[in-house]
């Protein structure tokens, strides 16, 4: 669903919205071998609806992105992707309200951004004072 973007080594990240062991979507990554291209499975969602936009990569190599119907309350969430022991380790970092209304938003939309001190950026599609969705914030 999510266009693709360059790792600092080459590879190529994406995600799917559905799809994968959970049935939630994926997150992936292509790595070049001689030629063809390797797909590797990073992580695997068990909501309703994974990731709809393109990822981000920080400095670190680290992952970050977000669902539209995944989450501790199926709402959304925001999540970050670690490289770690040779896989990867999944957090959450913000899961979207699931009663409404919320204020803070619900089912994120569009890529996620970063301002020049780190901090996370992103919208979402419902939710906010209006119902009809936030600019949000993830401050690091």
């Amino acid at each position: 669903m999510g266009g693709l973007i360059f790792g600092p080594s080459g590879n190529l990240y994406g995600t799917t919205e559905i799809g994968g062991d959970g049935g939630g979507g994926t997150v992936f990554q292509l790595t070049p071998s001689n030629g063809n291209w390797t797909l590797e499975t990073i992580y695997s969602f068990n909501g309703d609806e994974g990731p709809l936009d393109n990822l981000a990569l920080d400095e670190a190599g680290d992952l970050y992105g977000t669902t539209g119907a995944d989450g501790a309350y199926g709402s959304g969430n925001v999540f970050e992707l670690q490289p770690s022991d040779g896989g990867w380790t999944y957090t959450s970092l913000y899961d979207f309200c699931a009663i409404y209304p919320c204020n803070d938003g619900a089912t994120p939309v569009g890529s996620v951004t970063f301002d020049q001190n780190g901090n996370l950026y992103g919208t979402t599609y419902a939710g906010g004072s209006a119902a009809l969705g936030v600019v949000w914030e993830i401050t690091r």
